[in-house]
């Protein structure tokens, strides 16, 4: 429950939307479509330079496969230009950067893994139905149709990113940090402090961001409610959010060799997060051996004797240590 009066949150509402109008002057009014400058360390993925990008069409294709990562919405949107496909969310709001930043959710290894066999649907996948995947959980949409343009030119930009990654490796720095247990549960109470602190200001006190004036595009993600990400994406599983917003945010400040939230924090704003309302989607064919559920898939059933709770919040410790017992 909200701990805002109807006043104060139209209060917080206005100051938000302030503040998201002087981000977007300052910006001009535009995103970046590609990686930020960040610091780097020997070994961790970094990103091709645009100065790899292939003449001609095959660079034109790359270019706007990029463009559909980092603009999703104005393309494929609920006002979309080409199809509405998505829920307003754009690619890069859970893969950073167009999907080029160290542990922020990056595409590097893609390209190096797929086609392989996933759990979650008992199938060997392809790089296009990973892609389909993300479309349908994490912008609780619809595919973009496997021979179509769009599909075409995001596979070619996650080939070229992927092109200096051998096959079969996952480079340093890919995916998402993964963070010790707590030897608690992840507390919501706790996280909302958090997200009050350090996340409202840009996601907005009921977890709503605001809309870039005149665009199709948010300033920020909104985190919860109709047109965030699903509860079938991987961001609501708890170990990935956790790690995604202990490396990333706050956005702008926090990176992976400069954090700003404590491990602790970390859980407890991601369990904030994935209790508040959000799409929900048939996961009923999911995970057909239920032995193979990560330790915090948030659904029953399981194949042992923790509760869909422990399941979602933790502690998580016990039930990794239950499955590695004979």
């Amino acid at each position: 429950m909200s701990p805002f009066t109807k006043k104060s949150r139209l209060f917080i509402h206005a100051v938000t939307v302030l503040v998201g109008l002087v981000v977007v002057y300052l910006m001009g009014f535009t995103k970046p479509t590609g990686p930020i400058e960040t610091p780097t360390q020997t070994g961790f993925w970094q990103a091709p330079d645009d100065r790899e990008l292939p003449p001609g069409a095959a660079g034109a294709q790359i270019r706007y496969g990029r463009a559909l990562i980092a603009r999703t919405s104005d393309y494929l949107g609920p006002k979309g230009t080409v199809k509405p496909l998505g829920n307003g969310m754009n690619c890069q709001n859970c893969h950073l950067d167009a999907g080029t930043r160290v542990y922020g959710n990056n595409y590097s290894a893609v390209v190096s893994t797929y086609p392989k066999f996933r759990e979650i649907s008992g199938t060997v996948e392809s790089v296009v139905r990973r892609v389909s995947d993300c479309f349908e959980r994490s912008l609780n949409g619809k595919a973009p149709d496997s021979t179509s343009r769009e599909m075409k030119a995001i596979v070619a930009y996650l080939t070229w990113l992927g092109k200096a990654v051998p096959k079969g490796q996952r480079p340093a720095g890919v995916g998402l940090l993964t963070l010790p247990y707590p030897d608690r549960p992840a507390d919501p109470v706790r996280g909302q402090a958090v997200y009050l602190r350090l996340c409202q200001s840009c996601h907005g006190p009921e977890g709503e961001s605001v809309r870039v004036p005149g665009s199709r595009e948010f300033v920020y993600p909104p985190v919860w409610g109709a047109q965030s990400y699903g509860d079938g994406a991987g961001l609501f599983r708890l170990t990935n959010l956790a790690g995604y917003v202990k490396v990333n945010m706050p956005y702008g400040t926090a990176a992976y060799n400069n954090y700003v939230l404590t491990d602790e924090e970390a859980w407890d704003v991601a369990a904030f997060i994935n209790a508040q309302p959000r799409p929900h989607q048939n996961q009923s064919h999911d995970w057909p051996d239920i032995r193979t559920k990560p330790i915090d898939f948030p659904f029953s059933p399981y194949a042992d004797s923790f509760s869909e709770k422990q399941h979602k919040f933790g502690p998580f410790a016990p039930i990794a240590a239950a499955r590695k017992a004979p």
